[in-house]
């Protein structure tokens, strides 16, 4: 039985799930003129009550957040709201994020590099029941769901690192210094230090030279 279309002539309604409030009032800015973003939250426990009130047609569900992220909430939603459609939006392309999102429920993936346009014709789609990904990471599904080997899916030593450690670690070793790691995930110096140091002592590793080698072999780069 195929999904029902979503009437082409409906103002979507939409609702924003990310912790970081300046980038919440970004989106709403750039989506208010395609779709209606009838509520936002910053946690966990907030976006599963504001969407069970709002019962939007699309959530914008950001990965990593403090108090258990994206999957959290999907996994709190879907019994009871099938309905609502989860369209995951991150700075993160690892390749775990994207499978685990997708696997506990999401459309589709999309990172925060999206234009709006292209973002409100992704939150179109996956109203309309498609499944939208940004280029590269549709290949980590395709992956996955062949069963290839090649891709992480659990690993001991990655399980052991926070989300936001792990966010810090892949910007490190994609070469980001540490005051472009704060600007991007909206924190201080002194907590990126922290993080790295963190990430150090669990992989039992000396320097960030070590941790990007390991990064890279996990393909989180």
């Amino acid at each position: 039985m195929t999904e029902p279309i979503a009437d082409q002539d409906r103002r979507l309604t939409v609702f924003l799930v990310d912790d970081h409030a300046m980038f919440r009032a970004g989106v709403r800015a750039e989506l208010g003129a395609h779709v209606d973003v009838v509520g936002e939250a910053s946690s966990v426990a907030e976006a599963v009550a504001r969407i069970a009130a709002t019962q939007p047609d699309v959530v914008l569900l950001d990965v990593h957040m403090p108090d258990g992220g994206g999957r959290a909430v999907l996994d709190a939603m879907r019994r009871t709201h099938p309905q609502v459609k989860f369209l995951a939006l991150s700075v993160s392309d690892a390749a775990e994020d994207v499978i685990g999102l997708i696997r506990a429920g999401a459309r589709g993936y999309v990172t925060k590099t999206i234009s709006p346009d292209e973002l409100a014709a992704a939150v179109r789609r996956v109203a309309d029941g498609d499944a939208v990904f940004s280029p590269r990471l549709a290949g980590f599904v395709l992956d996955a769901f062949a069963a290839r080997p090649d891709v992480p899916v659990a690993d001991p030593e990655l399980d052991q690192l926070t989300n936001r450690e792990r966010e810090v670690l892949r910007l490190l070793a994609r070469g980001y210094a540490y005051k472009e790691i704060a600007k991007e995930l909206f924190i201080s110096i002194k907590t990126v230090e922290t993080h790295v140091s963190n990430v150090l002592r669990k992989l039992q590793m000396s320097n960030r030279y070590e941790l990007s080698r390991w990064a890279a072999d996990r393909r989180l780069v």
